[in-house]
Parts: C-alpha cells; structure tokens; sequence
C-alpha cells in the first residue's frame, strides 16, 4: 500500500547515506633506501649560484649548499672553478691564482710578489706614514730614496736625481724651490707669519739657498751651532763667510738630468748676531718653509738677545714655529679647497706632504730635536707661545 511504499523509499536513502561515509587515509609507503648522489624526481636541489632546479647530471656540494658545476664561478675572474682546491676570502671563493693575485702583497718598487721567509710567512717593510711595502732586501740593494718624501724609488718610475747626489720623486719635484730668487716670496711669508705672531724680526737677514756640500761646509765653519743628523738641510749663521750660493733654476735635460745650474759665490759681512740663513736647495715649498721658520726662530733669539740655550730647549722651540707654520699652511690649503678658490690637482698631495712633515716633527725619537719639541709644544698649549718664550728668556728653560 502507500504508506508501505513510503517506508521502504526512507530505508532505502538511510542505507544509501550510510554508504556515503569517507574511507580513511592510506598509510604511507615504507622507507626506501636513496642514493644521496643519485637524483630522484623527488629530491629536489636547487644551485646556490643560479637558483634554478639542478636535476639529473653532475652537480657539487660545497659551502654547505649546491651547485652546478659551471655556476661555482671565482669572485675575481668569474670563471668557473674546476680545480680540486680553491681559496675563500669571506664568503666568496677565489681560483688559487686569483686569490694571490689580490691579497697576497706585492713590492711597491719592483712589482713582484713580496717573497715567504724561512718559516713560510710573508715579511715585507713598510713606510709608517706612506704605508709604501717593499721587499726586505730593497733596504740593503742601493734603491735610492725621496730627500723630501723618504718613500722608495719604484723601479718603473725615474727619480729626478740633483747635482749633490740627492733624488727627488716627480711629486716632490713639482713644488720644489730651486734657486735663491724663487725663495724670496716664501722668505716673505714666512716673515708675516712671525709678524702675525708680534715676532717681527727688525733686521735683515740674507736668504741663500745652497747645495748639500756648501751647507756641510758652512757648518763646519760655524763655531756654535746645532745641527739635525743624520742631513743639515738649514742653517742659521753667525760667522762671516763665503758661500756658494744656488744662483739660478737648473733646467733637467735627457734622462731628467739637471743642466746649466749656475751657482755665485756670496760674501758673509757680520751686520748683527746674524749673517745668512742657508737652506737646502730642490726641496718643496712646504719642506722649504717649514726648515725657514725653524732657523727664522734662532735668528729671531739671537737678535733679541737670548742667552745661550741647551740644545733642547733651543732645537725645541724652533721645532715649534715650524709646525705651527706647517699648521697655518694646511688650514688654508682645507678652507681654500672648501670655498672652491684653488682648483688644483696638486692640493691633495699637497696636504698629504705637509701631514708628513708635520709626521716627521712629532715623531722624531732624538732627545734634543723630537723631545724638545714635545716639551715645547706642551708648554704652548699650556701658557701660550709669548708666555713660553718669556719665561725662555728669564730661566733658559720651558715653564712645567
């Protein structure tokens, strides 16, 4: 009947339902032993070097990751690297070859490879303030050094060598005073810088500048005088004496050789305590200065009556005035190159010359000339320049 009917059409959807439940999951498959060397479709490795899929073929793991073989490439040369054995620096690696070629030191003045000593490391000199490396043997085969600058010749770059036997980098060169009329407007600075300092010297004081044998020579005949060794490269006279002086600018031939240097003798006529000023001709224009103002100084003590000082009191406070000029001189060189008046390649190495000779007063190891600096630029900075030489004058000493 229908209500029968009805019945069995529910039963039937219940049963139907009940058939409908989700099967659950199949276990997964047991372990299987994989080749790490082998590629499977499901081990993926994906190279460090491209980011791409390896797949099947050759590939390498090293630096804990993977690579294709031509993507393992040489931070320097970016070659690939096909050698057993390779070099890191960082994180990234280098052929052998390469390697050397960029951080292992080379000679600043023949070009090779600095050599290993006996117990394999690698030993090389060093300038303190150039930082210029070099072999060690370089310190013992003759290679000529700067009179001005003190770094090595290279041997693919000429030193331009001077009559007295001295050499000068092509650096040094190119602001080098070279005769006794070219020193005149640095001899008239140098005399407002005292003047700027209520220093001015009253009398005239002859300027020469004179080759390395004419300034031994002065020197040996000058009775009392302090000299800087190992090289004298400025006096101040109080004898009378004749002098050869640098009379007018050599002009360099083939090879860079000076030509045609004409020097005059110059008669010493004693008119105060001060007869001449000698200084070193073919150094730069800072060098020159800076010895100018240090022998301006025993000039200025001499004609203002000074006693006789000890050598480090007296080398001391001359010391002094040439690194204050130094000091005048590369402040102007900075605001000049700030406000854009000096557009001069030289500037640069310029600044870098006179921070040297600056280097060179400050770390002088003789007690006369580097400790006598050092007291004397102590007792500046505590009493002042005028206070300092005052009491200079009373006790023949530096005030503590």
């Amino acid at each position: 009947d229908e209500s029968q009917l009805q019945e069995d059409e529910q039963l039937a959807r219940a049963l139907q339902e009940s058939l409908n439940i989700e099967s659950p999951p199949a276990p997964p498959p047991p372990p299987q032993y994989r080749n790490p060397n082998a590629y499977h479709p499901g081990n993926t490795r994906i190279c460090a070097g491209c980011n791409n899929e390896i797949g099947a073929g050759r590939f390498l793991h090293c630096l804990n990751a993977y690579w294709h073989p031509e993507c393992f490439r040489c931070h320097a040369c970016n070659l690939p690297i096909a050698d057993y054995e390779f070099s890191m620096s960082g994180n990234y690696p280098y052929h052998k070859t390469c390697y050397k070629d960029r951080y292992h030191p080379k000679c600043d003045v023949c070009k090779h490879f600095i050599p290993t000593n006996l117990a394999g490391l690698i030993e090389y000199r060093a300038h303190p303030f150039w930082n210029q490396k070099y072999c060690p043997t370089h310190e013992h085969d003759n290679t000529p050094r700067c009179c001005s600058c003190e770094r090595m010749e290279p041997q693919d770059t000429g030193y331009v060598p001077l009559n007295d036997g001295r050499k000068l980098c092509l650096e040094c060169l190119d602001s080098a005073v070279m005769d006794t009329s070219l020193c005149q407007p640095l001899y008239m600075d140098i005399q407002q810088f005292y003047e700027s300092l209520n220093m001015k010297v009253e009398q005239y004081v002859p300027l020469l500048l004179v080759e390395r044998q004419a300034l031994n020579e002065a020197r040996e005949g000058e009775k009392n005088g302090h000299y800087h060794m190992p090289e004298t490269r400025g006096l101040c006279l109080s004898e009378e004496q004749t002098i050869s002086q640098v009379l007018r600018t050599p002009r360099f031939g083939g090879g860079q050789r000076p030509m045609d240097m004409i020097t005059e003798p110059y008669k010493l006529i004693r008119r105060c305590d001060v007869t001449a000023i000698l200084i070193l001709y073919g150094l730069p224009r800072l060098l020159t200065g800076s010895i100018l103002a240090h022998e301006m100084m025993h000039a200025w003590m001499r004609l203002k009556g000074y006693q006789p000082l000890s050598q480090d009191v007296e080398e001391g406070i001359c010391q002094v005035m040439a690194h204050m000029w130094l000091d005048t001189q590369l402040n102007f060189e900075s605001s000049s190159s700030s406000t854009g008046s000096r557009a001069d390649s030289r500037a640069p190495f310029d600044k870098k010359l006179g921070s040297f000779f600056k280097h060179q007063i400050e770390s002088d190891s003789s007690p006369v000339y580097g400790d006598g600096f050092r007291a004397g630029q102590l007792a500046v900075r505590k009493y002042g320049l005028q206070r300092t030489l005052e009491h200079i004058q009373m006790t023949g000493r530096f005030p503590f």
